[in-house]
């Protein structure tokens, strides 16, 4: 019997958890069976013979893509979809593992019996990598089972603080992402876009039903430095910047348009001002302005007050000197 579902693991120096990842897939119990397809991005630690380890183990199981040279997340990932056997496809990150073995059974179960569903998807929790603990991941836009997967696009859109849908909880119809790659390449290979779960999970919805299972079914690692969460304030102004483009591409392809999405821009404006401002690199400021005319973004009040002190020197200066004192001190009263 062929496999129906098609796990993707795209994974890159996560010597420390891709065993982890791997062990909760492969405790998975599922009436149909399943493969894992690893994309290893060409890790400079010992990812790569961990991953060779666990394909020598389990061969009927596992197929093993090692990269020569590094593709990046983008290029990684769709290349195992583009790999992938399975009529339905699911995705673990390397650095995140699932909780709850009839995961794939519980969602292959609801795309069998429900044609009109293009994923499903589940509640997920915050996994604290330092106090190995986990939370609930809290706010959800999903109070059915079911939901119109048009109702979503103006909020997967928008989202800052938290998916709409965690893509590493969800699994989807092969066929109608393979259709969508084939007629739009751009949207999903463009590297300068910021991640590859966004557009899946867009074009998921506005093609059909989205299905929800309230129970958490993975541990999202949080604590360790990660593509999306840096210290490093250029990294992450160039997240920023990368995953708001690619929001913008999506608003405008598909003529979604609302105060919303507006004030979301004008936001995330702001917030590539404060990381060209704390990062004192007046290039991220030049980045920011581009990056407001190519967006149409209008410019309120705080927005104008900021780039007044980034066009001014000296002011510049002592924003960053007051803010490094009261951020000191707050440290020493906590």
């Amino acid at each position: 019997m062929e496999n129906k579902i098609s796990v993707i693991v795209a994974t890159y120096n996560q010597e420390k958890t891709i065993g982890r990842t791997l062990d909760s897939i492969l405790m998975q119990q599922c009436h149909v069976p399943y493969e894992i397809v690893i994309g290893e991005d060409c890790s400079t630690d010992a990812t790569l013979t961990i991953c060779q380890q666990y394909s020598e183990q389990h061969p009927d199981v596992i197929r093993l893509f090692a990269n020569k040279e590094n593709k990046g997340l983008i290029d990684n990932y769709f290349d195992c979809l583009l790999a992938c056997k399975g009529q339905y496809i699911a995705d673990c990150a390397g650095d995140d593992f699932w909780t709850d073995p009839l995961k794939l059974e519980k969602e292959v179960t609801i795309l069998e019996n429900h044609p009109e569903v293009t994923l499903v998807h589940t509640d997920w929790c915050r996994y604290n990598e330092r106090s190995k603990t986990s939370v609930k991941s809290g706010k959800t836009f999903f109070t059915t089972p079911l939901m119109d997967g048009k109702q979503l696009l103006e909020a997967i859109i928008i989202q800052t603080q938290m998916p709409v849908i965690h893509l590493c909880t969800s699994m989807y119809r092969a066929d109608v992402i393979h259709k969508a790659m084939e007629e739009d390449e751009h949207m999903f290979r463009n590297t300068d876009f910021g991640c590859e779960d966004l557009q899946v999970a867009f074009v998921m919805a506005h093609q059909g039903m989205i299905a929800y299972i309230p129970e958490c079914t993975l541990n999202y690692s949080q604590g360790e430095e990660t593509v999306s969460s840096s210290k490093d304030e250029e990294k992450q102004f160039q997240f920023v910047r990368r995953v708001s483009a690619q929001s913008y591409y999506l608003s405008q392809k598909y003529d979604i348009h609302s105060v919303a999405i507006e004030t979301f821009f004008q936001q995330r404006v702001f917030s590539l001002g404060m990381h060209a401002f704390r990062a004192y690199n007046v290039q991220l400021f030049h980045e920011t302005r581009t990056c407001e005319k190519k967006w149409n973004s209008q410019r309120p009040l705080k927005t104008k007050f900021l780039f007044f002190v980034l066009d001014h020197k000296p002011l510049w200066i002592i924003g960053l000197v007051t803010r490094n004192v009261i951020v000191s001190l707050k440290k020493l009263f906590h």
